[in-house]
């Protein structure tokens, strides 16, 4: 609602009047754009600063975006401002894996072979397009680009930001700071600098590098296109996700000795001979030695700290709250879905961000921790537990059981992929489902030990009790998850 001055009025969830807040957006990637949305659309005055010149006019940057799959938390947080459908229309589902062996034989272990849900492949830079072309469509969100966070009094709510390329020197202040710029954020650097404050950066092992399979001679994909392709190793993997122009991005994760041992073509060549041979003819020879040596290969960091707020006035999310490593493909739909609890808090609370930040902090931070830590465990399913025996064992039980108690047994990939249940207590499910499942295979191996001893003692030897508690151990250990989470 707008006043006669021009100024924006809401009206709150207990029908009480506030005026609209000032609040500077540091980082104008996917959240720092949405966000801007959510509170542009609840009428505050919203200016949204990046330091890079606008993604619309600038070329693509290879070799440093891992491609974006969009899952339920996402979705909800793009329906809220109206840009769901139009996202859906662009990605492409993938309905599963299509796991790639040695030999280049190829299985499908799907996500959900009870309902078919799926998850979306969409492309990094046509997501912050749509993003930043619906938000300059409000007349009170404002886009500031080459503008970088240089100095910030996050107590008083100013900012100093230079032009990376005039060095001109330029100042604000707003009612909330809120830092959306990413895991090396310069908010965040702020507030690190104050006492008691806790953080941790991990740094793994393993790298990432960008690669392509281009389309097919006749312009098709080269593979079954709704699938998320991943070629499992052990200690490393490689990854391919589809895009609109039919061509793959394909991802290699290992460790960096590794990467520093390929020094030509020859040795890259022998390697993805021995590893990865059906994707050679995929990506092309030329073509891999060309964009395996283009670039180097990038880190991967894990980031945790709360409180994610600082009084109120300033306040943190997405990867510069919680950065994390890629292989469960929350990164996004985690910053996405803060975007939705902060938004709720706005209706729960007006603008009273005295209310406001502290239960945003209180709220969000064990959810983020947990799901940093599903994300690293994700890479040890994908590189080497999904070629498992134990694995394709306990999902199957696990789809059985979701299909027989849809409401009480809820696996926890769709946990995290296809609900909106907290990511605390989608870890806290797969514990007590564990717990379920050990006490049901001890519980079954006295059963049979006792009816035997009942039934036949006498014919039973101490050989057959002891092939039958191997047996029944083996069972559990394929059963038994073989990483903790």
């Amino acid at each position: 609602m707008a006043t006669a001055s021009g100024k924006y009025k809401r009206t709150n969830t207990n029908g009480m009047q506030h005026q609209p807040l000032d609040v500077a957006i540091v980082g104008g990637g996917l959240v720092g754009s949405l966000l801007a949305l959510h509170l542009g659309k609840k009428g505050h005055e919203v200016n949204l600063y990046e330091y890079r010149e606008d993604i619309r006019t600038a070329e693509l940057v290879i070799g440093r975006s891992i491609n974006l799959a969009l899952s339920a938390r996402g979705r909800r947080a793009l329906a809220e401002v109206g840009l769901e459908e139009a996202l859906l229309e662009h990605g492409i589902p993938m309905s599963g894996r299509m796991l790639h062996d040695v030999h280049g034989n190829r299985k499908i272990v799907p996500y959900d072979a009870n309902t078919n849900q799926c998850i979306y492949s969409v492309g990094r830079k046509h997501l912050n397009e749509v993003l930043l072309n619906a938000a300059e469509k409000f007349p009170n969100i404002h886009l500031h680009f080459n503008h970088k966070l240089v100095n910030a009094n996050l107590d008083e709510g100013n900012l100093s930001m230079v032009d990376p390329q005039t060095k001109e020197v330029k100042s604000a202040k707003a009612d909330l700071i809120v830092g959306c710029d990413g895991a090396y954020s310069a908010v965040r650097k702020e507030i690190v600098k104050r006492p008691r404050y806790d953080f941790s950066q991990t740094y793994i092992e393993h790298g990432y590098l960008e690669l392509c399979i281009p389309p097919k001679a006749d312009g098709e994909f080269a593979m079954p296109h709704n699938y998320l392709h991943i070629w499992p190793r052990g200690q490393f993997m490689m990854i391919a996700l589809p895009n609109q122009d039919r061509t793959w991005t394909v991802t290699l994760f290992m460790p960096f000795t590794q990467f520093h041992s390929i020094t030509d073509q020859e040795r890259l060549l022998e390697f993805f001979r021995q590893y990865f041979p059906d994707a050679i003819e995929l990506i092309g020879r030329e073509r891999l030695i060309k964009d395996f040596f283009k670039t180097k290969p990038q880190s991967l960091v894990m980031i945790k700290c709360q409180p994610y707020h600082v009084g109120s006035k300033a306040l943190i999310i997405g990867d510069a709250a919680h950065a994390m490593v890629p292989f469960y493909g929350q990164g996004m739909n985690a910053g996405f879905e803060d975007c939705s609890v902060l938004t709720e808090l706005f209706n729960k609370y007006g603008a009273d961000l005295t209310r406001i930040l502290p239960e945003f902090s209180e709220q969000r931070w064990e959810d983020a921790h947990a799901i940093c830590d599903l994300a690293m465990y994700n890479y040890i399913e994908m590189r080497d537990l999904v070629t498992k025996r134990s694995y394709l064992l306990r999902k199957k039980l696990d789809e059985l059981l979701f299909w027989l108690l849809p409401n009480t047994w809820v696996p926890l990939y769709n946990s995290v992929s296809f609900s909106h249940m907290r990511y605390s207590k989608c870890i806290a499910n797969r514990a007590w489902q564990d717990k379920i499942l050990t006490r049901v295979l001890y519980g079954a191996s006295f059963a049979s030990i006792a009816a035997i001893g009942a039934l036949g003692y006498r014919h039973v030897t101490v050989g057959h009790l002891d092939r039958l508690s191997s047996a029944i151990l083996s069972t559990f250990q394929l059963l038994k998850p073989k990483a903790s989470v």
